[in-house]
């Protein structure tokens, strides 16, 4: 099962009922692992080293088993107001917001990541945009 197939059959029904709050993380993530804000993937990679969670991140950017992450991590990498202004966007709450991003975002950075090594930024960026293209016709 491809990355599109995984996201758009179910992934996301598994923290949010409603469509527009599923394409919206998927887009949050997307805008996170692209955006100049938190210096894409490898931004992310050092913020997660930063805070002590780097071996989790290594886990889902190679190519064993992807290590887990709580919502309370995920609120302490992105920090609170980050995650407050996710939560206005989909319209949820930010529990549910980390939520969705402690079930996403290893998974999306494990597809995103094949050869167990990140990326370059245009591939990276490439990948990301099929992605945006498949699941938001943009």
């Amino acid at each position: 099962m491809g990355l599109f197939d995984e996201v758009a059959g179910g992934l996301l029904k598994k923290v949010f009922s409603g469509e527009s709050a599923q394409a919206g993380l998927l887009e949050v993530v997307t805008d996170l692992l692209k955006g100049s804000e938190s210096g894409g993937l490898e931004g992310l990679a050092q913020t997660f080293n930063e805070k002590g969670l780097g071996d989790i991140m290594s886990s889902w950017i190679g190519t064993g088993e992807n290590l887990p992450i709580s919502p309370e991590q995920i609120r302490e990498v992105l920090g609170s107001g980050q995650i407050q202004q996710i939560a206005e966007k989909l319209g949820v709450s930010p529990d549910e917001a980390s939520s969705g991003l402690a079930e996403m975002l290893p998974q999306i950075v494990d597809k995103l990541t094949p050869g167990g090594s990140l990326a370059s930024s245009d591939l990276l960026n490439q990948g990301l945009s099929m992605i945006t293209d498949k699941l938001f016709g943009k």
